[in-house]
């Protein structure tokens, strides 16, 4: 896979820092989605919903576990609330040379503290387990004192995508009520412990291009206009109100519930909607359920109203161009009730609109990016 350069940049005087991110290309981010095309909704006993696969993910950053650091590459992901990383006996995570995964081993750590709880987590793809370990983390050049994080001893549940990803592990950036065992996230720890100078957090993602993570507050460099703040649905995955979801001027949903989610590329929604919506922009469906289109046709406008504001997507903004291949960016996701039905709004929208995402407030900001 070819990745640009991954390097951090830290404050030193201000509170306030980024984490650049590096872009999968659309290559490979093609291939990968082609090659294991699956999205499914994953109901707990709990009633918690899990909605992830990380083969849709295309950016990825570097913190850190441990004393002296030791390094790894995360996703950055509004969709869950959990850090993990590889264990130094992790099976299933990687091989020697191909996908080869940075681990933790908490022998070379001065700062790890046991503790060993058994850990699990079910994705969309399927399970994640391990235990539990505290040890210091950093995360944008801040450090977090006694992080509680999953060592993960057996990643097959992620599949190829993880087996021959780039990324480590996954860095849960949604609220502490979904998070296993209420543990506490890494961003919820910088706040109380005083680390940031505002609890919040946003995210530019640059098109054909790395992107960025601001932490402890945003970058007005980033984007025009004035932020636009929509309040929180509820506060459990980064949930807004949707107004409505339109193509050409034709209204495809109405008074529904959508998810801002850095940790998946795509856009989803009701699988029947989506087939709609695709068949309204001359998208095709293959055999791999994923959808293209004509990269030379004409296409209309998609619009999310989100709280009486319209976020519209041009045609090439919901494509993702491969050569002579052109992936329309929507898939089906069907959401059991009373969770859903709702909507994804991914790294496709996240690219249009630099989002600013305000923990201790319970919203969210939009502008748009540069």
């Amino acid at each position: 896979m070819k990745f640009a350069a991954l390097f951090s940049t830290f404050a030193v005087t201000s509170a306030v820092t980024t984490v650049k991110l590096n872009k999968k290309s659309n290559e490979d981010f093609i291939e990968e989605v082609r090659s294991s095309f699956q999205l499914k909704s994953t109901l707990g006993d709990s009633g918690d919903i899990t909605i992830k696969d990380y083969q849709n993910s295309q950016y990825f950053g570097e913190m850190s576990v441990g004393t002296p650091a030791q390094k790894f590459d995360v996703i950055f992901d509004t969709g869950s609330s959990n850090l993990w990383v590889p264990a130094s006996d992790c099976s299933n995570c990687g091989g020697k040379i191909v996908g080869r995964k940075n681990k933790y081993d908490r022998t070379k750590s001065s700062t790890y503290v046991v503790d060993d709880a058994p850990f699990a987590i079910q994705y969309g793809s399927g399970p994640v387990s391990g235990n539990w370990s505290v040890d210091t983390a950093n995360m944008g050049g801040f450090d977090i004192d006694a992080q509680r994080f999953a060592e993960v001893k057996d990643a097959s549940g992620l599949g190829v995508a993880y087996s021959l990803g780039k990324f480590d592990g996954i860095l849960g950036l949604a609220f502490d009520s979904i998070s296993i065992d209420k543990t506490p996230t890494p961003l919820k720890n910088l706040i109380d412990q005083g680390k940031i100078d505002k609890g919040m957090f946003a995210f530019y993602l640059g098109d054909e291009a790395d992107g960025e993570l601001t932490i402890g507050g945003y970058d007005e460099t980033k984007y025009t206009g004035d932020l636009v703040w929509e309040p929180l649905s509820q506060a459990t995955y980064w949930e807004i109100d949707l107004d409505d979801v339109s193509a050409g001027g034709t209204s495809y949903a109405s008074s529904t519930s959508g998810i801002v989610d850095s940790g998946t590329s795509l856009l989803t929604g009701p699988t029947s909607i989506v087939k709609d919506l695709a068949k309204s922009v001359g998208a095709k469906a293959n055999v791999a359920g994923e959808y293209t289109v004509d990269c030379d046709a004409t296409l209309p406008d998609i619009t999310f109203t989100i709280g009486g504001n319209p976020y519209t997507l041009t045609g090439d903004e919901y494509i993702i161009k491969s050569g002579t291949t052109c992936l329309f960016a929507f898939m089906g996701l069907d959401v059991p009730r009373p969770a859903g039905p709702l909507w994804i709004l991914g790294d496709v929208f996240m690219r249009k609109f630099y989002t600013v995402f305000d923990y201790e407030n319970e919203q969210i900001g939009f502008a748009t990016a540069i």
